[in-house]
């Protein structure tokens, strides 16, 4: 009897929410403004400068190879994971609300983690790209055709959104009362699970084991291609051809180590090995820094990148005038 009178009042305190609230990055209303001023520039530069790369990569005929292929999605990639994130957070700073609805929050999330792990599949196929132009050269326009870089990309494609839609139908099964406040800039999975008032054990594990396989399997594949690259590298008898070798890994390097730096800070450490404050200044380098450092990563240390992009800035100019 006194079971079934605790379970009808439980069930009457609760009362199932319609909206969230983002707290953001700072709770100050002075730096609000400087918050706005900020992102609103590392946005643009964000999204300008991987639609130069993206419009390089389709105007210059030099760069219509598997390498190139995969950067210009990952540019793609990057202006839709920023995108997802930081218009929203603009929006709450301007209109002073922090607010979005539940339905919204989901759909974020989704589209966060979509974009995010494509990120991190992609890389892994760029290092996989790596290996066979220079541990098979020879075979490379064979293993590298285009059907295989299109099925590559629908994989990397396939592979994420069955992520992301697990996660999201999961997180829809879940009952949210009156705990409403996401200590966060944008819908990410695990601030959502700690504020749900049901049994979060089974998203719990699957957080833990597709969150391991999805930055892990792409990372290991890197991994494993580098020893075989380098050890190919080492083989070469003139120090000018290791680095003519090596320098084409130098751009793919550099943001593999910006992207997994921020992203196993932010999903593998456990929650007790940090606070809130360090946990929003991961998610920053690891969604709004990282893309946009991607376009001059890509751009300034590559020389066929960057004849491609003041070719195209000429012929604006040129068409302009």
């Amino acid at each position: 009897m006194y079971l079934k009178i605790s379970k009808k009042m439980e069930v009457e305190n609760q009362t199932t929410i319609s909206e969230f609230l983002l707290l953001g990055l700072s709770e100050q209303p002075e730096q609000q403004l400087i918050l706005f001023g900020l992102f609103l520039v590392m946005y643009l530069v964000t999204v300008v400068g991987n639609l130069f790369i993206i419009l390089a990569i389709g105007s210059d005929l030099h760069l219509h190879s598997p390498m190139y292929f995969f950067v210009a999605n990952l540019s793609f990639a990057d202006i839709s994971f920023i995108s997802t994130t930081v218009p929203k957070m603009l929006t709450n700073i301007w209109t002073q609300s922090q607010t979005i609805s539940y339905e919204g929050c989901l759909t974020q999330m989704h589209f966060f983690m979509t974009f995010g792990a494509l990120d991190d599949f992609l890389l892994g196929v760029m290092a996989y790209d790596r290996y066979v132009a220079i541990c098979q050269p020879l075979h490379y326009a064979i293993i590298m055709s285009s059907g295989i870089c299109i099925l590559l990309l629908a994989v990397c494609w396939f592979l994420t959104n069955f992520a992301a839609f697990l996660h999201t139908f999961l997180m829809a099964g879940l009952t949210f009362c009156a705990e409403n406040c996401i200590p966060h800039f944008f819908c990410d999975l695990t601030p959502l699970l700690s504020l749900s008032c049901s049994d979060t054990s089974i998203n719990q594990l699957m957080l833990f084991i597709v969150g391991s396989i999805v930055l892990t399997a792409p990372l290991t594949l890197i991994v494993i291609s580098y020893v075989h690259i380098i050890s190919a590298i080492l083989r070469i008898p003139s120090a000018s051809g290791r680095w003519k070798a090596f320098s084409t890994c130098g751009s793919h390097l550099t943001a593999v180590s910006l992207f997994y730096g921020a992203a196993i800070g932010v999903y593998l450490c456990p929650p007790s090995t940090h606070s809130a404050g360090k946990d929003r200044i991961a998610a920053v380098l690891y969604t709004v820094v990282t893309p946009m450092l991607n376009p001059f990563i890509y751009s300034l240390r590559n020389r066929d990148m960057k004849k491609a992009l003041v070719k195209l800035l000429l012929n604006k100019k040129t068409l302009s005038s």
